[in-house]
């Protein structure tokens, strides 16, 4: 689709500047004691991308045996996410419940029931938590409130920072360890006051939610000076640790540099892949200190920044008599 706000000429990160990148990263793996990363961006085969009369309504794809990733089919809703599926060896990470359209439960216990399998049939207790608090990434919530061993994470910056033990949020970064599988905890309010980031160690995935993904990324204006602070505080921390790549929470990119669907479009033909590179941190965090006042669309080769009005305040409450 033609942007309505006419055609922007996507930016891109220098191949000098992506190779310095890697060899930083490098370095922090050594400096930090870890075996040598994977630098190549994870491998998928193609995602449902509603183009199939016939797809299912999720797919799942593993990038390791304990690290599943589950997309949603947009013909079940046309936000079609992403969630996440970590294990640890005490807890397992469930990160967002999808969009609603599907009973979301099925697929995750299929996956679990698996890893169960391959780990002679012992239980695992399941952590839900979210990405942010939109109605897109926790419309399955309901499926697991009453399942056994299970603990539902809030969606309140609040419950999300009592849960994850997060001191001074949105500035500090704070850790959950899985069981031999240790998380970093990143806030990055801004797209939605509860958003937070997971970083991955074992994996050096970043799994960026709604902040960072082949799309538009959307702010409130009242609210970009605090989406800016978590550019910068997600630039800092991926300048100490290595990390593979970004895995987001949706794909509204096309495979042509700077070319994003339709909104609500029914189809993502020819989809942008899902893992941006890490030098994406930087080239986000650069576009958004240098935008205008008011903030404007800025259209990147893998990214939109997509600034929106701000959003209402709730209404009063009517005084007690």
């Amino acid at each position: 689709m033609a942007n309505p706000d006419g055609p922007e000429r996507p930016q891109r990160v220098s191949r000098r500047a992506r190779t310095c990148k890697a060899l930083v990263m490098a370095s922090a793996a050594c400096l930090l004691g870890a075996s040598a990363p994977d630098t190549g961006l994870p491998h998928f085969a193609p995602w449902i991308d509603g183009t199939s009369p016939d797809e299912p309504e999720t797919q799942v794809q593993m990038i390791d045996a304990d690290t599943a990733v589950i997309r949603q089919s947009v013909r079940t809703n046309f936000e079609a996410p992403f969630l996440y599926l970590l294990f640890g060896r005490d807890r397992a990470l469930l990160l967002d419940t999808g969009a609603g359209g599907l009973r979301i439960r099925p697929p995750i216990e299929r996956v679990i029931d698996a890893w169960r399998a391959r780990h002679g049939g012992r239980t695992i207790h399941l952590v839900v938590a979210h990405t942010h608090g939109h109605g897109d990434h926790h419309a399955g919530d309901e499926e697991f409130r009453d399942r056994p061993d299970t603990e539902l994470v809030g969606l309140a910056p609040a419950q999300v920072v009592a849960f994850f033990h997060l001191a001074d949020w949105p500035n500090a970064v704070g850790t959950y360890d899985l069981g031999r599988r240790v998380l970093d905890v990143i806030p990055t309010p801004g797209h939605e006051p509860s958003h937070i980031m997971i970083y991955d160690r074992r994996t050096r995935l970043l799994l960026s939610g709604d902040m960072l993904y082949p799309g538009r990324l959307y702010m409130p204006i009242d609210q970009f000076g605090v989406f800016q602070a978590s550019a910068r505080r997600v630039s800092a921390f991926a300048a100490t640790h290595p990390i593979r790549a970004v895995l987001g929470a949706h794909i509204e990119m096309s495979d042509q540099p700077g070319q994003d669907y339709p909104m609500r479009a029914a189809t993502h033909p020819m989809e942008h892949p899902l893992p941006l590179s890490p030098a994406l941190i930087d080239e986000l965090q650069l576009a958004v200190s240098a935008a205008a006042s008011p903030p404007v669309i800025d259209r990147h080769a893998d990214f939109i920044v997509y600034p929106r009005p701000a959003r209402p305040a709730p209404p009063a409450l009517p005084a007690h008599p």
